[in-house]
């Protein structure tokens, strides 16, 4: 496992072998994730927000709230359904995503930390980079920021609930480097999205972690993603260091 990769510019999808081993591999990350385990990291209460996937809602990430509850943070749901991607031109949608983070920091009095998994990984970093005075840290688990979206065996889904491309303005400054720290959790084993396109580039606060052998649609349920998503959010504010493997 690696705790940081020199980006590369070069995506390609993920081969079919690997899309087709997506459900079942998926399938025994969840199934693992309930054995016996040693305690999550435990963290300050602090909120945080998760994202779902694209074409996924509160029901897939249940499991990774649920872990995050039992290391002792305030988990909660993006509260804005299934995610069937931007609602609105990409400025108005992230104001509204931005909207609910600062209402939860107005409610808590605290900053807020972001959990976005693949699409929701990308609302996340966005939030982050618009508004660092509500945002404490970043995670997100195989988001293809930095990836073509024909590179990606969701582009169809995506243009299937939201016909509009994304505007390339965007496309671009996705890949710069946040103002808050960032971890990225890929996996080489991804089958939806090429893991060149989950790395940050260089960055005082941005980390990319590896973890072997684990499925894009089992990211929020493997039992190493839990352990380090625990770990990233259970620094104490303001002392944020990278991943320690």
């Amino acid at each position: 496992m690696k705790s940081f990769a020199r980006p590369d510019d070069g995506h390609r999808s993920p081969s079919l072998s690997l899309l087709a081993a997506e459900p079942g591999r998926a399938f025994l990350d969840y199934l693992g994730s309930h054995l016996p385990h040693a305690p999550l990291a435990q963290g300050d209460g602090h909120p945080v927000i998760v994202y779902p996937g694209l074409g996924a809602g509160a029901w897939s990430t249940a499991r990774l709230r649920e872990s995050l509850v039992s290391a002792g943070l305030d988990a909660r749901d993006w509260g804005f359904g299934q995610n069937t991607g931007p609602r609105a031109s990409i400025p108005d949608w992230l104001e509204q995503l931005r909207d609910a983070v600062e209402a939860v920091r107005d409610e808590t009095r605290r900053d807020v930390s972001l959990v976005g998994w693949s699409l929701g990984g990308i609302y996340a970093r966005e939030i982050g980079r618009d508004a660092p005075g509500l945002v404490r840290q970043v995670v997100t688990l195989g988001s293809p920021f930095a990836a073509p979206l024909d590179a990606t065996h969701a582009g169809w889904l995506y243009r299937l609930l939201n016909r509009p491309k994304p505007e390339s303005s965007y496309a671009e400054r996705m890949k710069q480097a946040l103002p808050v720290p960032s971890t990225s959790i890929y996996s080489k084993s991804d089958g939806v999205v090429p893991w060149r396109g989950c790395i940050q580039g260089g960055g005082r606060f941005a980390e990319n972690i590896e973890v072997g052998g684990v499925s894009h649609l089992g990211m929020g349920t493997n039992r190493k993603v839990l352990e380090i998503v625990a770990d990233r959010l259970a620094q104490p504010e303001g002392r944020w260091r990278r991943y320690a493997s």
